[in-house]
């Protein structure tokens, strides 16, 4: 008997986004997007639908000991690991309907198309819901796809609280998701990741599809600068050692660094606390963070390099004290040749523009990388606004993206 031809296969446009419109309702906001953090009861019943979608559509659903779900189609040789598509469920408090949902949709929808046309892939098919992507509840972020891949180890994972105290293992234990798998037990043939861009470089350059080629590093820091709180009207400027003008001569040499290489590397402020926060005193104390992110580790070396040359001419001429403290560090990573070949062949087969991009955020690929080899692709998204209510992407760019994400995955598990 002829096996299926897969040469004009496509995804089904209109039912995965049907699917995508249809799981919205579970932590849906007034402004139109989601508020479905990790292990919320929220979470729990996209989790549930999700289940129940993959058992429908012929898979097995096993879960780890984290919660991370995956939903397997059987191959035709059961010896050989599966091949992934995954992401995540979760969302920002006021995240959008696309960030990470559309990566584990479109796994769906690609074993639903196989189903419908008859085709037996050599390797499984595994859709992988990974746990705390976000980490907008329990920090750090991707948090399970970082145990699976040893970044963590799974009792670090456990043990992370959210701001009213609850640990992981506890809100994990209440929805009902603790598996007895233990995070990282088998191997991955491959892992693919589609999701929407979160920023405006495609959709700035008309481009459908971005090829990823890998994902910058970051590292994170906290700084403490520290000063004498005095009176605001009766010390004399010279004679101050004023905290705030400290931090703010940081935070401009921060963002001269970030500005140092002009669409390489990046750097951001989000937090800046000044203490005691009376009007009529000079600030004592200012609390803020840095985020420096580049796509190669000599630049995020010179980055840091250079911040911290800057606080310790500021704190001299000053007189007051900068405290610079690492919090998280992310590698920059480069991408398997082997996925990002069957994604850009996928891509050139279909006829859509497309170019070569390094993602800005991170992703549960970065630590998959680690353990397997691992793609992603990326759509544009509308003003290249995520991590938002507003987050939009059209049916088409789904569809287009999804259309990829198959043919790559079938292009890999052809491969020898």
């Amino acid at each position: 008997m002829t096996a299926p031809s897969t040469d004009n296969l496509r995804v089904d446009g209109d039912r995965l986004w049907s699917t995508l419109t249809d799981t919205a309702r579970f932590g849906a906001t007034a402004k139109g997007g989601l508020c479905r953090l990790a292990l919320s009861e929220e979470d729990a019943a996209v989790r549930r639908w999700f289940v129940s979608a993959c058992e429908a559509a012929g898979c097995s659903v096993d879960v780890d000991e984290l919660g991370t779900l995956f939903a397997r189609r059987p191959g035709a040789d059961p010896a050989l690991a599966p091949i992934a598509i995954g992401s995540h469920l979760d969302t920002q408090p006021t995240g959008g309907r696309f960030d990470g949902i559309l990566g584990v949709l479109a796994g769906l929808e690609i074993v639903r198309v196989l189903n419908d046309a008859g085709v037996v892939t050599r390797h499984p098919i595994e859709i992988i819901d990974w746990t705390n992507e976000e980490g907008a509840r329990f920090a750090p972020a991707m948090l399970a796809s970082g145990v699976f891949a040893g970044a963590f180890d799974a009792d670090y994972a456990r043990s992370r609280t959210d701001r009213d105290g609850v640990t992981f293992a506890a809100a994990l234990a209440a929805i009902g998701f603790a598996g007895e798998r233990p995070a990282g037990d088998h191997p991955l043939a491959a892992h693919f990741e589609l999701h929407i861009e979160q920023g405006p470089v495609l959709e700035d350059a008309g481009t459908q599809i971005g090829v990823v080629i890998g994902v910058q590093g970051i590292r994170w820091m906290d700084v403490a600068v520290s000063g004498l709180a005095c009176h605001a009207g009766t010390t004399p400027m010279a004679l101050r050692r004023d905290a705030l003008q400290g931090a703010a001569r940081l935070a401009a040499a921060v963002d001269a660094v970030g500005r140092s290489e002009p669409g390489v590397s990046l750097s951001t402020i989000g937090i800046f606390q000044a203490h005691p926060g009376s009007r009529n005193t000079v600030p004592e104390t200012i609390s803020m963070s840095i985020d420096l992110r580049h796509p190669r580790a000599e630049g995020l070396d010179r980055m840091e390099a250079d911040v911290r040359a800057a606080a310790a001419t500021i704190a001299a001429e000053l007189g007051v004290e900068i405290a610079i403290i690492p919090v998280w560090s992310s590698a920059p990573v480069v991408f398997a040749p082997a996925c990002v070949g069957a994604v850009r062949a996928a891509v050139a087969d279909l006829g859509y523009s497309h170019q070569d991009i390094v993602s800005g955020a991170g992703h549960d690929s970065v630590y998959i990388s680690r353990v397997a080899p691992t793609g992603m692709i990326f759509i544009p998204c509308e003003d290249g606004i995520s991590h938002n209510e507003a987050e939009n992407i059209t049916p088409a760019q789904a569809r287009a993206g999804a259309d990829v994400l198959l043919r790559a995955v079938l292009a890999f598990d052809a491969a020898p």
